[in-house]
């Protein structure tokens, strides 16, 4: 059998890192009074939505809740192991290539998905800077 032919082994073929991120439940939780919270649902049908805890402008905290395939955990969860202790500021480097990279082995037709987790991310991000202008005004 050449290269070609080989069938795709989800356990083999994958990085640890991918397969550490699509099975992880440990941050699935949904927050009450979260200091910040995005959703985003995608084209596919998927949806992400991160609560984030804030103390002295880091992320302290990042819980999600996610409708969606394999490839929407993996992203989700990623952008929760790459943006915790993070400051706001720096968060907002994390783009869908950062995601990717850490992955490793997201598959490139579900790019969009990074792009998902992603976006609900900045979501998050957005509504935590808004309710902190809130408080200081």
């Amino acid at each position: 059998m050449n290269e070609s032919e080989k069938t795709f082994d989800f356990w083999q073929d994958h990085s640890d890192n991918y397969l550490k991120m699509a099975l992880n439940y440990e941050r699935r939780e949904r927050l009450e009074s979260p200091d910040g919270y995005g959703k985003k649902t995608g084209e596919c049908g998927d949806t992400i939505e991160f609560f984030l805890t804030i103390e002295e402008d880091r992320l302290t905290h990042i819980a999600l809740d996610i409708n969606g395939c394999v490839h929407t955990s993996a992203t989700a969860n990623a952008v929760a192991q790459l943006s915790e202790g993070k400051t706001l500021e720096d968060a907002w480097d994390i783009h869908p290539e950062t995601v990717c990279e850490y992955l490793q082995t997201l598959p490139s037709d579900h790019f969009h998905c990074a792009e998902l987790a992603v976006g609900a991310f900045y979501l998050a991000l957005a509504d935590a800077e808004r309710k902190q202008k809130e408080d200081r005004a």
